[in-house]
């Protein structure tokens, strides 16, 4: 009889003892690391693979890259989301050849498939209007429109990720004496951040509407769970179309949840905010991160450029010299 684990006994004991027993990895983590698995099996069992059959030498580099190739190429998902799909394939595989030593000359190949690089285009923000129209477009006399709205006020006051802001439970909004949110971000680490008194206000006014359990979440759906990532982008799209009829510069803009993360920390800059405390503000593991909006903001570029003085040069025909054009016909 064989000691050499299952592939379905591998799977179970990575998500069961190695994330949750001996990382304690968050629920984000595990949630992140199951869809990848599960788009995997999926995709094995299109391939004429049952997940049940499958073998860790089924899981060798062709089929892998097979499968980050369907990724980008019949889900139309980022590289930046084929990378992360890779990264997690490689933490499983890293525990399997563990377990399971005589796999490591496959696993060693999986890890030799780069990561795949992408362009960096730069990040968009919404201008001050822009904003303005998106929050004052959801109907506050629903229970829907209610909770948008106060939603919407707090991504923007607070830039916080949307798993960050799902998240966020009624006892995390401090409203009586300092008016603060209390913020689980990456790597549960927590953090604290201000609230504008219009914020503030609008937060208390959904609480009296909601009645939650201090437990409960500050933003929930209709069945009073937690409101999904789907959930708030299928919100945020239909505000970002009422608010096109006021504003039409948005009927160009892709608008997502995140986008408010970037308009935040552009209007701090903007502002003149110090860099560092829009890093602690976002919950930016390094002010470098927080650079990127520097680099996003042509209107301080110019601003930098107005105090520079253009050089006075005269401006000469250039006339290239026998011995120049000697040399460029040799090379």
């Amino acid at each position: 009889m064989s000691d050499t684990p299952t592939f379905s006994s591998l799977v179970q004991e990575f998500f069961t003892q190695r994330l949750v027993g001996q990382a304690n990895a968050s629920a984000r983590t595990v949630s992140s690391y199951r869809d990848t698995l599960r788009l995997f099996l999926r995709h094995a069992e299109a391939a004429g693979k049952s997940p049940t059959a499958l073998t860790l030498a089924d899981l060798d580099a062709p089929f892998i890259l097979a499968f980050l190739d369907n990724l980008e190429k019949e889900r139309a998902n980022s590289i930046r989301t084929r990378n992360v799909r890779l990264a997690a394939i490689r933490s499983f595989l890293h525990y399997a050849a563990l377990r399971d030593p005589t796999s490591l000359p496959i696993v060693e190949r999986v890890f030799a498939i780069p990561v795949k690089r992408f362009d960096r285009p730069l990040l968009g923000f919404l201008s001050r209007e822009e904003t303005e129209a998106i929050l004052a477009a959801p109907d506050s006399s629903t229970w829907s429109g209610h909770r948008d709205q106060a939603l919407f006020a707090t991504l923007y006051n607070t830039g916080a990720r949307v798993s960050e802001i799902t998240a966020v439970r009624v006892m995390d909004a401090q409203l009586d004496r300092s008016l603060s949110l209390r913020i689980q971000g990456k790597g549960r680490k927590e953090r604290t951040v201000p609230l504008w008194k219009k914020t503030a206000s609008s937060l208390k006014a959904w609480l009296n509407r909601l009645q939650s359990a201090p437990e409960g979440p500050l933003f929930p759906n209709r069945d009073g769970t937690r409101l999904s990532r789907f959930g708030v982008v299928k919100r945020l799209r239909a505000a970002v179309q009422v608010a096109t009829k006021q504003c039409p510069a948005l009927k160009a803009r892709r608008v997502s949840p995140h986008t408010f993360r970037h308009t935040t920390a552009m209007h701090l800059l903007q502002s003149g905010v110090d860099i560092t405390v829009i890093a602690l503000w976002l919950g930016h593991e390094s002010p470098t991160t927080t650079h990127l909006y520097v680099e996003a903001d042509l209107t301080m570029k110019e601003q930098a450029l107005s105090k520079l003085e253009a050089p006075s040069t005269r401006r000469s025909r250039f006339h290239a010299s026998d011995s120049l054009l000697t040399f460029l016909d040799g090379l």
